[in-house]
């Protein structure tokens, strides 16, 4: 079910009857939607079918969690993609964005044995989020990949 390409360090596996939700912050979007591109792309490269592909989006990263909870509770879904973009301002709100957002996405992962592939990145400022989201930094892409390599493997 699963291989390395090596020539182009990619993950592949055989997504032809896998289910997929990618979940998707509306906050930052100009970042988060290049992330869901790149995820997208990643999906139908392992053979994932759009009408497998379930795309959710959500106003930002802390309602992420719900809508993965509420996803898995009435959907047959295989894996779970998750996408968002927090830029540090100037209080504290980041920090407790970040922290439970990562909280509430493993206690969702734990909770129904679901792979949740982590594309929630935090970053200081504007510039380190466009990288972060572009070409092969993308980590749409790292979020999709990791959600397809945990199903591969063999519990």
């Amino acid at each position: 079910m699963f291989r390395e390409n090596r020539d182009k360090k990619e993950s592949i596996i055989d997504g032809e009857k896998l289910k997929i939700a990618i979940v998707a912050a509306e906050f930052n979007d100009d970042i988060v939607g290049r992330m869901q591109d790149a995820a997208i792309e990643i999906l139908h490269k392992n053979g994932v079918k759009e009408e497998n592909i379930q795309l959710i989006k959500v106003p930002g990263a802390f309602e992420i969690p719900l809508a993965c909870q509420k996803l898995v509770e009435k959907n047959n879904l295989d894996a779970i993609v998750i996408l968002g973009c927090v830029i540090k301002g100037e209080t504290d709100h980041y920090y407790y964005i970040a922290s439970e957002v990562s909280r509430g996405a493993m206690d969702v992962m734990l909770k129904f044995s679901i792979p949740i592939g982590f594309g929630i990145i935090t970053t200081d400022n504007l510039g380190q989020a466009v990288e972060r989201s572009s070409g092969k930094n993308n980590k749409g892409r790292e979020a999709a990949s990791a959600a397809l390599k945990m199903l591969a493997i063999k519990f």
